[in-house]
């Protein structure tokens, strides 16, 4: 019999807030300055879930910090104006906290951007715990974060699962031997996360209400 799930560990881009149009256009932003006419959004979408660093290295290595700073201060400054919260996700929040699940964010953003948004959804006191690039030496898909935010809430990896829109999500559960859970509203398509085979596959944030309360997976 597999354990009942008692700890959620969520992604934050593109899983609880949509801030892919806001990913897209700082990225497309800064590589037409340097890369006139070099990148296109087919392009941009590979570039959605690595951490900043994993991604400006396979770009320009020499420039990397540059770049993360050039696109660190357009992000923040287009933020608020360009995000938005997916359908039900405050509200499945708070009851899931209700029902008394440990919950943390693990993320390959910088905390304050990760605190910022949360803020800005109000959700801030629900989670447990922010795991961000900050606090640990290797991103996700490293097993690393998860496996500190596991730490951080006295929790095992039979009794958690992370939920993510991304490969490294899917990947960096596997890594840490959780179960995961992929999201339908994924950038990239239910079908490419179905290609990732999570445990399982999210069509809404409410499914895991149903999901939260079964003995068995």
């Amino acid at each position: 019999m597999t354990k009942k799930i008692t700890t959620l560990l969520f992604d934050f881009d593109g899983t609880l807030l949509n801030t892919n149009e806001l990913i897209i256009h700082t990225f497309s932003t800064v590589l037409d300055h340097h890369f006139p006419n070099s990148y296109g959004r087919e392009d941009i979408m590979k570039f959605i879930g690595p951490s900043l660093k994993q991604t400006f290295e396979t770009i320009a290595p020499s420039r990397t910090e540059e770049l993360i700073k050039e696109y660190r201060e357009l992000n923040l400054a287009l933020h608020d104006e360009m995000v938005s919260v997916y359908d039900g996700v405050e509200e499945t929040l708070h009851l899931l906290k209700e029902r008394g699940m440990k919950m943390a964010i693990v993320s390959t953003k910088k905390r304050d951007t990760i605190l910022h948004g949360l803020r800005l959804m109000g959700v801030s006191e629900l989670f447990d715990t922010v795991i961000s690039l900050d606090e640990v030496e290797n991103p996700k898909p490293d097993p690393e974060p998860i496996l500190k935010a596991l730490k951080e809430l006295s929790s095992g990896a039979a009794e958690s699962l992370m939920i993510g829109d991304n490969s490294h999500d899917i990947e960096g559960g596997k890594n840490a031997g959780v179960r995961t859970a992929g999201v339908a509203w994924s950038a990239k398509g239910e079908e490419f996360m179905a290609s990732l085979k999570p445990d399982y596959m999210l069509q809404h944030i409410s499914d895991l209400l149903e999901l939260v309360n079964e003995e068995t997976a």
